[in-house]
């Protein structure tokens, strides 16, 4: 779907895709033959065993049809690309109040909202809460998506984070060691402390895992919880004046910087 678009009325049905208007339709299994993902009888067997989601939704109708400019597809949970579609790179400056989603079911605003309506098809890579601002790529390019996502890489996320009260070095110590969150240990964090006043303190924190919300999660622990977070840089990305609420197309020696520092892709 079209950032920027409302969903297309109707549902999933028999051999029709998504019902609502004139629209170019093709087999699901031609689909993702023809953007190189796998052969078609590949493809009926990720649709049977139900590994493909369209628009949010898994399927298993092998008859089914989607609209390639319109529908998201995602096979193991990764967007396909349409073999006619060029990758398009987005840097936004997330603003505060926005959810990271291509669609919200509640309604919510999203990050998609502060996109051109008509412009390609991307979707926002990784997570970044909705209280939280700053650094947020968009892509189409499911492969580049999945690997700065996959573990194997550590990818570098730095984050301004502000936090209540003043945490002893000690404690932030602990979070370079690692610290356990929910029965797991976290991986070690970089930590500086960027300034301090009597009631807060700001501090460069920068992760290399995905887990929801864990710098807050982690400082919660502390008893010292953010009241600001903002991330200032991913896999090499900064915002370098970008305003609140503003994008731009990533310049090629950017791509570049992606590329490695996710070369490859992940292994299963």
């Amino acid at each position: 779907m079209a950032p920027g678009k409302k969903a297309v009325p109707g549902g999933l049905g028999r051999g029709g895709g998504l019902a609502g208007g004139m629209r170019m339709l093709v087999r699901v299994n031609k689909f993702l033959a023809h953007a190189g993902v796998c052969s078609r009888r590949e493809a009926d067997r990720l649709v049977a065993e139900g590994r493909v989601r369209v628009n949010g939704r898994t399927v298993t109708e092998l008859g089914l049809k989607v609209d390639s400019g319109r529908d998201r597809v995602e096979v193991r949970g990764r967007p396909v690309m349409a073999g006619d579609e060029r990758p398009v790179y987005i840097l936004l400056n997330k603003p505060r109040g926005r959810v990271v989603t291509v669609r919200d079911p509640f309604g919510k605003p999203t990050v998609m909202d502060l996109l051109p309506r008509g412009g390609p098809r991307v979707y926002p890579v990784g997570r970044l809460d909705a209280e939280s601002e700053g650094v947020l790529l968009l892509t189409n390019d499911g492969d580049m998506a999945a690997r700065l996502a996959h573990p194997r890489y550590g990818v570098v996320k730095a984050y301004e984070v502000v936090v209540e009260g003043t945490p002893p070095e000690e404690d932030l110590e602990k979070l370079r060691q690692g610290i356990f969150l929910e029965g797991r240990k976290t991986a070690p964090a970089g930590v500086r402390v960027l300034s301090r006043r009597a009631r807060r303190t700001v501090l460069r924190v920068e992760i290399r895992e995905g887990r929801k919300r864990e710098i807050r999660k982690m400082f919660d622990l502390l008893g010292c919880p953010v009241s600001r977070l903002v991330r200032v840089a991913f896999a090499g990305l900064t915002l370098d004046g970008l305003r609140p609420g503003h994008w731009r197309p990533l310049k090629k020696k950017e791509i570049e910087t992606l590329r490695r520092a996710a070369p490859g892709a992940p292994r299963a």
